[in-house]
């Protein structure tokens, strides 16, 4: 009966590590470029009381054996980089990414960050930045006399000037892609950082390769589906009552064998 209480004291944790997971799921449901977390659990060790396939006699196996289980954990959350809903702007310096691909800004510190973010600004000096002020990388500077800019689907930027009957062009934008992007770490601020887990940085021309295109004047919204994380959640709640209610029982075993004996 203790065994009971440990066991179902391991599920009460997982329930409540992937209650939290759905919370941050649905406040982040308008998070531009959002990717939903989901959890994945794994079993705990086995306490073995009889092997199975073991020797009954000198001439029977057991068919099977006698295995208690102790428990659940979490093994780990995982991003889940579906393409969000592509949702319409209007602004000259909103991106979509159609398909696979990171932006790369870079820090304050000096080093990358990658986001699916499209939203991007000019700052006083004309660089195209983030809205945490991040430039992105390879920088973009829209030079002040610029009437309007045009983005293609393959990166390349260009802005009509004043008083000049053809565009010029002003830098390709360029995407990466990681070999496991769920190995990513997820630092804030709709940033990832390069792990070991997700592999090196792969940097392409959009709509290269397994790179999608780009779309101006839209953004992706958060891959969040509300009612799916509604039935996940109504699920882990009563789960989790499950495991209370397996607390409760033991106690009140417990409470019974206090009393008899």
């Amino acid at each position: 009966m203790q065994s009971a209480l440990w066991v179902s004291k391991t599920g009460l944790t997982a329930q409540d590590t992937k209650m939290t997971t759905i919370a941050n799921n649905l406040a982040n449901v308008n998070t531009t470029g959002f990717k939903r977390d989901r959890v994945n659990f794994n079993d705990l060790f086995y306490q073995t009381q009889r092997q199975p396939g073991a020797m009954a006699d000198q001439e029977n196996e057991l068919p099977s054996g006698l295995q208690l289980g102790t428990g659940v954990r979490v093994s780990g959350t995982q991003k889940v980089f579906t393409v969000g809903e592509i949702l319409t702007t209007g602004q000259p310096l909103d991106m979509a990414i159609m398909g696979n691909g990171f932006f790369q800004v870079e820090q304050a510190n000096g080093d990358f960050a990658f986001t699916r973010d499209g939203q991007f600004y000019r700052n006083a000096d004309g660089l195209m930045v983030t809205s945490e002020g991040m430039p992105m990388t390879p920088a973009i500077e829209i030079p002040e006399e610029a009437l309007s800019v045009t983005i293609g689907s393959d990166g390349i930027v260009s802005a009509q000037m004043a008083g000049d009957a053809e565009a010029q062009e002003l830098g390709q934008i360029t995407l990466v892609n990681f070999t496991n992007p769920a190995g990513l770490e997820a630092i804030g601020n709709n940033l990832y950082r390069e792990t070991a887990g997700s592999g090196v940085a792969l940097e392409g021309i959009p709509g290269d390769g397994a790179l999608g295109d780009l779309k101006q004047g839209f953004l992706e919204g958060a891959n969040v589906n509300v009612v799916e994380e509604m039935v996940e959640m109504i699920s882990t709640q009563r789960a989790y009552e499950m495991n209370a209610k397996v607390v409760s029982s033991s106690d009140d075993m417990l409470k019974y064998l206090n009393q008899v004996l």
